[in-house]
């Protein structure tokens, strides 16, 4: 699906949501709200027709652990999770939720980081940040068979198809100018 629609809409509040909902974007990451909010802002963006991810680590009120991904599963319509921790990846995973593990690589240290979680993840997709780092994008992709997204600092058609051209699968971005590439 990523191949199909390699620009997704990351929403990182009502508006944005709304807006990704009018647009013809057919992925969006869900940056915003909190436990008792967000069955609801997931139900809209999936009446909009919308495959939805859920980023754990920035909803309020839930915490970096397992549990989170079984709250999401139970009381929402996600279809998947994002996250930057590997022991919440595999737990949505074996409840048969998509799943996109977030790094962020900002050094050689983190790219190392990133190399050993990469072998042992469940993760469906690895979202990169700043998705404006062609070399470490290119440099990712070669490593792994499973689909990389770019994301972070993503704000012109230059960065996007930059991103794509570097071996990324898709793209996250919130600069709503490029959800309807």
């Amino acid at each position: 699906m990523l191949k199909q629609y390699p620009i997704i809409a990351a929403a990182k509040d009502g508006p944005g949501l709304d807006e990704a909902c009018r647009s013809q974007i057919r992925i969006v990451f869900i940056l915003f709200g909190d436990i008792v909010n967000l069955p609801s802002i997931i139900k809209k963006a999936k009446n909009c027709g919308k495959l939805v991810f859920v980023h754990l680590d920035l909803i309020e009120g839930l915490e970096n652990k397992e549990i989170a991904a079984k709250y999401v599963k139970d009381y929402t319509e996600a279809d998947g999770v994002i996250s930057t921790k590997s022991n919440v990846i595999k737990a949505a995973n074996e409840l048969g939720l998509l799943t996109v593990q977030r790094f962020f690589v900002l050094d050689s240290m983190a790219l190392e980081k990133a190399k050993k979680h990469m072998e042992y993840t469940y993760a469906d997709a690895f979202e990169v940040l700043p998705g404006v780092i062609p070399k470490i994008i290119k440099k990712i992709s070669l490593l792994t068979r499973t689909p990389v997204i770019a994301g972070g600092l993503i704000i012109d058609k230059d960065d996007a198809y930059s991103a794509l051209h570097s071996g990324a699968t898709a793209i996250s971005t919130t600069s709503k100018s490029l959800w309807n590439l």
